[in-house]
């Protein structure tokens, strides 16, 4: 699959997937600072997400294989590998299956454990805004405080709108395949798998995506793993205190 993507800058290649509902934008910020450091940014949408083609199959194995195919068309090789939640699982996956192709790996809040599934919620309130076909980004979000309360949790899930014509609001992700899907999305790192390069961890210490009972098993699957805690963050770390995060990263590359 030939997923779309955002290139910034010049220098070693640094690429950055996304979580669950999100998309490369969400990460723009971020990888223009990266760039302006020396890297040469890659922001990439994920299958069913973003810009990227839509697939009724959906599993980390194919998110993997999609980011070994990306990092081959375009000539890649010993990269910097960010993941958020979502995308931290395709990372941790690609770095243990593709020996030689992640010279330093990056996890954001998420373990290599289970996730039972608890997007339900939000899938449902998607759908709802689908199917409702509105016209205005302000009555999108309107509606969508019916199903989620959080307003930064609906505001992240509203860059997904787009104008599909002059007058329809229509969504970028594949909620179909999502939603066919969702039992794939907490799925656990196979216990046989490893990766020995240089690891960070990063959670939000707000957060309960990585808890103190994870670190064995993170030690088990990524031997040279250091777990780094940002103060006054949650899920979404990166955004919610981006200084911290940013130099964290700049110190780890």
């Amino acid at each position: 699959m030939q997923l779309h993507s955002n290139i910034l800058g010049e220098g070693k290649p640094f690429l950055i997937l996304h979580g669950f509902l999100g998309m490369s934008d969400n990460w723009k910020t971020l990888g223009k600072k990266f760039a302006g450091d020396g890297f040469q940014v890659h922001l990439i949408d994920q299958r069913n997400h973003g810009k990227s083609p839509h697939s009724d199959d959906f599993s980390y194995k194919l998110m993997a294989e999609d980011l070994k195919e990306y990092c081959e068309s375009h000539d890649l090789e010993n990269i910097i590998l960010l993941g958020h939640s979502m995308g931290g699982k395709t990372a941790m996956l690609s770095a243990c299956k593709y020996e030689g192709l992640v010279e330093k790996l990056i996890i954001v809040d998420i373990a290599p454990k289970y996730y039972a599934p608890h997007h339900q919620q939000i899938l449902k309130g998607l759908t709802a805004l689908d199917d409702a076909k509105l016209t205005s980004r302000g009555d999108a979000e309107e509606f969508l405080e019916d199903y989620i309360s959080e307003t930064g949790v609906r505001l992240f899930l509203l860059k997904n709108l787009y104008w599909k014509t002059k007058e329809q609001l229509a969504l970028r992700v594949n909620l179909d395949s999502l939603k066919d899907n969702i039992n794939n999305i907490g799925e656990s790192l196979p216990g046989n798998m490893t990766y020995n390069g240089p690891t960070l961890f990063i959670n939000g210490d707000k957060s309960d995506y990585i808890t103190s009972e994870d670190e064995p098993l993170i030690q088990e699957h990524f031997p040279n793993a250091e777990i780094k805690p940002i103060k006054n963050a949650g899920h979404w770390v990166h955004a919610e205190n981006m200084k911290a995060f940013y130099e964290a990263v700049i110190r780890f590359v």
